[in-house]
């Protein structure tokens, strides 16, 4: 299961009978490091069935595969992402620092003799 954020939403004109009644959602997957607003997300779209209503911008938990058909069992249909749930928020902890030595400074950097 992964993090994804909601982008835009999907409209069918034609569509497969077991998809009647569908609410598909566009969702972008996110990193650890997207999460922290270290860099923007990279990664391609997924369609997604949305049971929950989320809104553009909302944050879900995403099936992908064959676990996002299990909800619907024991009908069969051909989904292969879901929103599991809704993510009212996300607590993540610091990054660790880097190393320092027992003074509390950081590891010098080598110098090479140019002789």
């Amino acid at each position: 299961m992964r993090i994804a954020q909601i982008v835009g939403t999907v409209t069918l004109s034609r569509l497969h009978p077991s998809f009647q009644g569908a609410c598909l959602k566009l969702a972008v997957p996110l990193s650890l490091s997207n999460l922290r607003h270290e860099n923007e997300p990279d990664c391609d779209p997924v369609v997604v069935w949305d049971e929950w209503g989320v809104g553009m911008g909302d944050r879900i938990a995403l099936a992908e595969g064959s676990e996002a058909a299990q909800p619907f069992r024991p009908a069969i249909k051909p989904v292969d992402a879901y929103n599991a749930a809704t993510l009212d928020r996300i607590d993540l902890d610091e990054p660790p620092a880097p190393p320092a030595d027992s003074a509390g400074l950081p590891p010098p950097t080598e110098q090479h003799d140019k002789g």
